[in-house]
């Protein structure tokens, strides 16, 4: 053919189970082609286009549909497909067929006859006694389209004219457009390429009718079979793959598994996919420390060695390829495998020195001593480098411990319990560590896993101490001053310090016991009393001190204690103190018993007696002896008038020397109800008030009087600062020239009573008609004969008392020789019968020019005025 042409491969066929021979023609292109079948686990293709056997196949394996040959130009990438249908050498009715490439160009194409019907006269019915056989069409065809398929034909088209159509996914029905059919041949064509992966078949229905519509022929259903073609890559599910694997692992240990998908066929090459290592990073110890399942893509170990101190990761490249991994016709990709190597416990730790130093105050605790640190060269802050620190020798009474720094992983020497210099001026310790996880099988600790700890032991001025402490002694009550009772001494428990001790009394409650400074006796310098509120339980504690001449001192305290015995030194007194008794009811009687500050045998039983003085107790009272603790005293006589008697009672105690006391019992003879109690309310009292109702009643009284003091100091500082406000008032200010405003709503007294008409035309008024004498101010200007002084000129007659008013005002404010009132002080009557003289007028029984009020000058500038009106000329 000519080189526009499709190029023409000719097939040749020989014995099945040796070789097949293809012939391609490239039509003079000169170009490199590279040969794919589509079923490379039975057939392989040559370079020079010999397809042999790969395996030998029996007549029934062949496969129905065709073996399909690729053909691919290295240069361009164009590519050619044709079509090897395959028989057994045995059938010599198959011979070889030309073909093209793309697609399979056979003229004779397949023809699908619809199958006959069976007709009786109640039923039609579609014999089907036999399968359509699918349809198989290589996906990626680059045609020529529309590239024909298969005929379709019905038996009636011998005698009449019959149209063909199909239906279904691909024809009529999304997608459509992939296959047509022409009508009147019933070729079926494939319009485009197909791809597999988007859809695998297609399912198909062929339909024959007349040219009026009729159906002639009932539809057949026709599967049309994608064939897969490799087009499509494996890809990894993950780009990136991370695994671990422990240190030491041994080979065939498993890692991880790693996997990609291929969305080619994966029953046939194209889908088959197959795994390798293609590199590993580091190279060390060798280059093949990990191999990987090439079906499953599992990682497993090959080779010994793997220390996470030396690689701590590998980095392997993988590659998956299809075509079951062949590399000349497989695709393949790749993925990156991280595989961490994790630790374990192959490192023991170790001493940085054979021997560690330290120094400790004596009778110190809690305090660290020395730091151990250990190297470890497992991974930090994990069990397998965690160190602990175990003493295993030098303590044998456990005074230190070595806990753990959780930052630095050092050891701790730390003293727990006190140290004495005395005992022990030196300590060595020896300490082993490991970690906290268990060593691997194999590995041993070292001897650096084990140190030395000297420590030395500082010599301090320690307290001395008193033994015993407490110390305990007994004696009997009562001794007497200056009396030695004991030596309480300490003891310096420094040894090595040349020092003295002194003695001092720190706690002495009752100041009973004093205590020399040099030697410790203890002497008492008051009477041992055992009833004192000091002593509990007879016991008397005192606490002392005691102090070196160390640098600094240091000092200890002891307590004594003092037990003391009991001797008859209080008598007895009367309980109750007070009781009540009926006048007449029976039984009148009261039980009484005694209180002793003794201790058995120097308290009861007790002896009870009536005094004989006064002589009427006897006659009126009578005591009964109860028991050893008890007596009962009652009525001697039938009747006792009410009252309160205090009855003398003389109790004697049981001590060696027998104490007794007389003790007055105060009873109250009263009255009593059916009941036997008393009908009145009075109590038995002493005779008096307590001290403390007393002092009550005293500061009420204080505190009444100091008010009523208050108030009636705040009274008399009232009135003063009222007439001391009255004296003050400046004439200027004098509420007698001002208009007062009153809040009165009622009828008024004489204030009230102005002439209003005078108002509007003050000046017809006659001087001696403003006011009748009787009801004038004392303070007012008298009506008899004033000094002169110039008239002032008359005011216009105003039609409104306001416009009257600021007209006088005027006048007043502008004459220098006005005196301190005018007219306007009729307006102000506040009534009449004031007792105060004058103050406004400056009257008196002589002329003005007969006095001298030059003085007035030096009174301040108020009295300057008076001085420049009366002590000046007439100008």
């Amino acid at each position: 053919s000519s080189a526009e042409s499709i190029p023409v491969c000719h097939v040749g066929q020989t014995e099945l189970n040796i070789f097949i021979y293809l012939r391609f023609l490239d039509c003079g292109r000169g170009g490199l082609v590279r040969f794919e079948c589509s079923n490379p686990s039975d057939f392989r293709i040559e370079a020079n286009g010999v397809v042999y056997a790969a395996r030998s196949l029996q007549r029934s394996t062949i496969s129905v549909s065709p073996l399909l040959i690729k053909a691919s130009d290295t240069v361009t990438q164009q590519q050619w497909v044709t079509q090897v249908r395959l028989t057994s050498s045995t059938d010599s009715s198959q011979h070889v067929q030309e073909v093209a490439a793309p697609p399979v160009m056979v003229k004779d194409l397949k023809e699908i006859v619809f199958p006959s019907r069976n007709m009786d006269s109640q039923v039609k019915r579609m014999k089907r006694d036999w399968v359509i056989p699918p349809i198989n069409v290589p996906e990626n065809s680059r045609g020529p389209f529309p590239q024909e398929l298969v005929r379709i034909r019905s038996d009636h088209d011998k005698n009449r004219s019959l149209r063909y159509s199909v239906t279904g996914p691909g024809a009529d029905q999304p997608p459509t457009g992939i296959f047509i059919i022409d009508p009147i041949s019933g070729e079926l064509s494939v319009n485009k390429p197909l791809d597999r992966e988007h859809i695998s078949n297609f399912h198909l229905r062929a339909h024959a009718v007349d040219l009026n519509g009729n159906q002639v022929e009932n539809p057949i259903d026709i599967v049309i079979n994608v064939i897969d073609m490799n087009d499509n890559r494996p890809e990894f599910t993950n780009q990136i793959w991370n695994g671990t694997v422990p240190e030491g692992s041994k080979p065939g240990t498993f890692v991880m598994t790693v996997t990609s998908v291929d969305k080619d066929d994966p029953k046939t090459a194209n889908g088959m996919l197959r795994y390798k290592i293609l590199s590993q990073t580091p190279e060390s110890p060798t280059s093949n420390m990990f191999t990987i399942n090439n079906k499953t893509g599992g990682i497993i170990t090959v080779a010994a060695g793997l220390d996470r101190e030396k690689v701590p990761q590998y980095t392997l490249i993988i590659q998956a390829t299809d075509m079951e991994g062949n590399p000349m016709y497989g695709l393949s990709n790749t993925a990156t495998a991280v595989i961490r190597v994790t630790d374990i416990n192959d490192n023991p730790p170790e001493f940085t020195a054979e021997t560690f130093f330290g120094e400790v105050p004596e009778n110190r605790v809690n305090v660290i001593v020395a730091n151990l640190t250990v190297t470890d060269k497992d991974q930090p802050n994990t069990p397998a480098w965690n160190a602990v620190y175990k003493i295993t020798g030098g303590d044998p009474t456990g005074r230190f411990s070595v806990p753990t720094d959780p930052i630095t992983n050092e050891g701790l020497v730390t003293v727990v319990k006190p140290i004495d210099y005395e005992f022990s001026r030196t300590y060595v310790l020896t300490v082993e560590a490991r970690n906290e996880a268990t060593l691997a099988r194999g590995i041993h600790s070292p001897r650096q896993s084990t140190a030395t700890v000297s420590i030395t032991v500082i010599d301090v001025n320690e307290s001395p101490y008193f033994e015993p402490n407490p110390k305990l002694i007994k004696l009997e009550e009562g001794m007497m001053p200056e009396s030695t009772l004991t030596t309480f001494t300490a003891q310096d428990p420094d040894r090595f310090m040349q020092q003295s001790i002194r003695y001092t009394k720190l706690s002495d409650p009752a100041n009973w016991l004093s205590i020399d400074p040099n030697t410790g006796r203890i002497t008492t310098i008051a009477i041992l009393d055992r009833e004192s509120p000091f002593v509990k339980n007879s016991l008397y504690n005192a606490t002392f001190l005691a102090s070196d001449s160390g640098v600094p001192p240091a000092s200890g305290t002891g307590t004594l204690q003092i037990y003391l015995l009991d001797i008859n030194d209080n008598a007895p007194k009367v309980f109750p103190q007070e009781a009540e008794i009926c006048e007449k009811p029976e039984p009148n009687a009261i039980n009484i018993t005694a209180l002793d500050g003794d201790l058995n045998p120097n308290a009861g039983p007790f002896a009870f007696e009536l005094a004989h003085r006064p002589s009427d107790v006897r006659r009126n009272w009578t005591i009964t002896r109860i028991s050893g603790d008890y007596a009962q005293v009652s009525l001697k006589i039938g009747f006792l008038e009410s009252g309160i008697y205090e009855i003398p009672i003389i109790i004697t105690d049981s001590g060696n020397l027998p104490m007794s006391n007389t003790s007055y019992l105060r009873i109250k003879v009263c009255q009593c109800d059916i009941n036997g109690d008393c009908t009145d309310q009075q109590h038995i009292m002493a005779a008096g008030l307590g001290t403390g109702a007393i002092i009550s009643i005293l500061l009420c009284i204080i505190i009444l009087l100091i008010l009523v003091l208050m108030f009636v100091v705040w009274m008399k500082r009232r009135d003063k600062e009222r007439q001391a406000k009255q004296l003050l008032i400046d004439p200027e200010d004098d509420v007698r020239d001002n208009i007062l405003k009153y809040d009165e709503e009622g009828g008024g007294e004489e204030d009230q009573d102005y002439d209003l008409s005078q108002l509007q035309q003050p000046d017809t008024m006659e001087p001696d008609a403003i006011k009748p004498v009787g009801i004038r101010r004392l303070d007012e200007r008298p009506l008899h004969p004033e000094p002169q002084y110039p008239m002032r000129s008359a005011a216009p007659h105003p039609g409104d008392i306001g416009d009257f008013i600021n007209e006088g005002l005027k006048a007043a404010d502008n004459d220098p020789t006005a005196p301190p009132y005018d007219s306007l002080l009729v307006f102000d009557y506040e009534g009449s019968g004031s007792t105060a003289g004058s103050l406004s007028s400056l009257n008196s029984s002589s002329s003005g020019g007969d006095q001298d009020y030059d003085y007035l000058n030096d009174w301040g500038p108020r009295f300057r005025k008076l001085a420049d009106m009366y002590g000046g000329s007439d100008d």
